[in-house]
């Protein structure tokens, strides 16, 4: 009987060749099944996330999927699904004059939105230490904001086939859901009064975006501009 499996590990002794099959349903289960680490995560992103935070930074590590993965991740989905629609958000409405250095930057700003979501997730990590100094270091609050900002790509996915196949006219609902996502989710981290937690959630944001647009069109506008000299 102990012939038929390893005395150590307990696998069994005869091990046939890995299949493409084998390896896809593999692949499968560890990313979509009930208990894989993206599924627990995306959950616990939209119903507690201050829980996987909590768990996560106290080192339940391999139980969720990894911040910076989750935000690649979400990026490439986006990308993939801006691709397959043929969705192009340089051609919202309001951004149709050509020419001028500005409105260039802008459009470039848009296009590749991507790219610029680094300010985002840096700028959420630097007011994150700010307002709540003494909780953890910036790398953690650093982790935190790559969650967070994947959250706010996978928002922008979905608005995206809104403004596609419903309204092309640019709203701010992508904006404006993300704002109540980080007071719902820093209240949800930290066990403080919520509305001192809410204030400071506030002000994250409004300083995070700010630094992020601020920099983000600087740095299209120098693109842009070096592409035409």
């Amino acid at each position: 009987m102990h012939e038929n499996f390893c005395g150590f590990c307990g696998q069994s002794a005869s091990v046939d060749t890995i299949t493409f099959k084998e390896t896809f349903n593999d692949f499968l289960e560890s990313v979509f099944s009930v208990n894989a680490p993206l599924v627990l995560t995306f959950r616990l992103l939209i119903l507690n996330p201050g829980k996987l935070f909590r768990e996560y930074l106290s080192g339940k590590r391999k139980t969720y999927y990894k911040p910076v993965s989750f935000f690649i991740l979400s990026t490439f989905l986006y990308l993939v699904l801006r691709s397959v629609i043929n969705y192009n958000p340089a051609s919202l409405s309001g951004v149709n004059v050509d020419g001028m250095l500005l409105v260039e930057a802008g459009k470039y700003m848009v296009k590749n939105i991507n790219n610029i979501l680094f300010f985002l997730v840096f700028a959420l990590g630097i007011f994150l230490k700010l307002f709540f100094f003494k909780r953890y270091s910036f790398v953690e609050y650093l982790a935190i904001s790559f969650y967070l900002a994947g959250i706010y790509t996978l928002m922008g996915a979905v608005f995206m086939i809104y403004l596609k196949f419903v309204n092309p006219n640019p709203t701010y609902v992508t904006f404006i859901l993300f704002f109540f996502y980080i007071v719902y989710s820093l209240i949800s981290f930290f066990k403080d009064k919520k509305i001192k937690v809410a204030l400071k959630a506030i002000f994250v944001f409004l300083f995070s975006f700010i630094v992020y647009i601020v920099l983000g069109f600087f740095l299209s506008l120098l693109i842009v501009w070096l592409n035409q000299h």
